[in-house]
């Protein structure tokens, strides 16, 4: 069932997002929400991967789904399901961090049980980097 899970949320991150060009009033600010969600593309692809490469189980991944992005995102008979709040394009790809990264941070606090917040964060920020552990690991 994990491998289902992360194939599904593979598939969902790489699905188009759809967006309306009539939505801008500008190419320029057009421009930058592509750009947007192109970096909510990687990001999301860099936690799918190391999610993949970590011991989460699926049980572990499927508790992540209802903790993080208001639960909006979620695993229902075997499929993803996505409720929207505002505007899917910039969102979708913004919930599937959230769950990852929801995981990744109760994985690594399993792990590192007497370490702070701080310590666990600093741990991302060094697997990461600065861009996606201000991001995520928040």
């Amino acid at each position: 069932m994990r491998s289902q899970i992360i194939n599904a949320i593979a598939t969902f991150i790489r699905s188009r997002p759809g967006l309306e060009y009539g939505n801008y009033d500008t190419a320029r600010s057009y421009r930058a929400e592509c750009r947007q969600i192109a970096r909510d593309k990687r990001d999301a692809e860099t936690l799918l991967s190391a999610v993949a490469l970590s011991p989460i189980t699926a049980e572990e991944l499927l508790a992540a789904f209802p903790r993080a992005y208001s639960g909006r995102l979620s695993w229902d008979a075997g499929k993803l399901e996505y409720c929207v709040g505002q505007y899917y394009p910039t969102e979708y790809r913004k919930a599937v961090c959230s769950v990852l990264a929801s995981a990744l941070w109760s994985m690594r606090r399993e792990s590192m049980a007497a370490e702070s917040g701080g310590e666990i964060r600093a741990s991302f920020r060094r697997q990461f980097g600065r861009g996606i552990a201000s991001r995520w690991f928040n």
